[in-house]
């Protein structure tokens, strides 16, 4: 099964002034992973449509940083 959660190793060049970073982070929102779309998928209300920026529970994506505490509970009202 595929994460939404990808990582990827940079060029790190021998002169650069700054301290590398190694390992770099980066999200995929769900939809890549479903092929189509099935009937029935469970929906937000409206409001909270709106607040998640998706209609399907199942499109949504929480979004944040990987250096950051994610937000289990879903989206925030």
């Amino acid at each position: 099964m595929s994460t939404h959660l990808k990582t990827y190793h940079p060029y790190v060049s021998p002169f650069d002034p700054c301290k590398p970073i190694l390992e770099k982070k980066y999200s995929t929102p769900p939809h890549l992973y479903m092929g189509f779309q099935p009937p029935n998928l469970p929906q937000f209300t409206p409001v909270e449509a709106l607040k998640a920026g998706t209609l399907w529970k199942d499109f949504y994506d929480t979004w944040y940083s990987p250096y950051e505490k994610p937000n289990r509970g879903g989206h925030q009202s």
